[in-house]
């Protein structure tokens, strides 16, 4: 029987070399039963499929032992919170700016002070609450409840002092 580096496309000088031999050879790899068996959550089709040894049963979460782990987002959804993160950032600008603003009519408007003061900082640190806590919340949740989180509270939060009376208004 021939060397199975005999058989490779390419060879080069030096290739006979015993310590390049790393692994098994084709002769001494697992049976042909174990390397037939199929992987969690697959099933053989076609001809030959009674042929081959069935998967473990179970919970293919479970089997695999990702049951405690959150799904990695791809590249479009980190850049897509990159950019709600950036409009909630500009929210948070936003309130401030025009919070200020307002705080010149608190007395037209007859509200106490005391009580525009812990509604300013209400206002300025709630696209931040809104934004981690909607992240920290559906971690586990399908992809399109944060996204819907996520846009109702770009819509709700929008920081109508600075558009009424901060740059666009007076």
């Amino acid at each position: 029987m021939t060397d199975p580096r005999d058989e490779d496309a390419l060879s080069w000088g030096g290739d006979d070399d015993p310590t390049l031999d790393v692994g098994t050879r084709r002769e001494e790899a697992a049976p042909a039963s174990a390397a037939a068996s199929l992987p969690p959550g697959y099933h053989a089709v076609g001809k030959g499929a009674g042929d081959v040894p069935a998967a473990p049963t179970g919970d293919v979460e479970s089997v695999t032992g990702k049951d405690d782990e959150p799904a990695q987002l791809g590249n479009v959804a980190l850049v897509s919170l990159g950019l709600l993160g950036g409009v909630y950032l500009l929210y948070t600008i936003g309130w401030v700016i025009g919070g200020l603003r307002l705080q010149v009519a608190v007395p037209a408007m007859n509200l106490i002070p005391a009580a525009y003061v812990p509604a300013f900082w209400l206002a300025l640190l709630a696209p931040a609450i809104w934004f981690g806590a909607t992240l920290l919340l559906t971690r586990r949740a399908a992809a399109w409840q944060r996204w819907a989180w996520l846009i109702a509270g770009a819509l709700l939060l929008v920081p109508w002092p600075f558009i009424m009376i901060g740059a666009i208004g007076q």
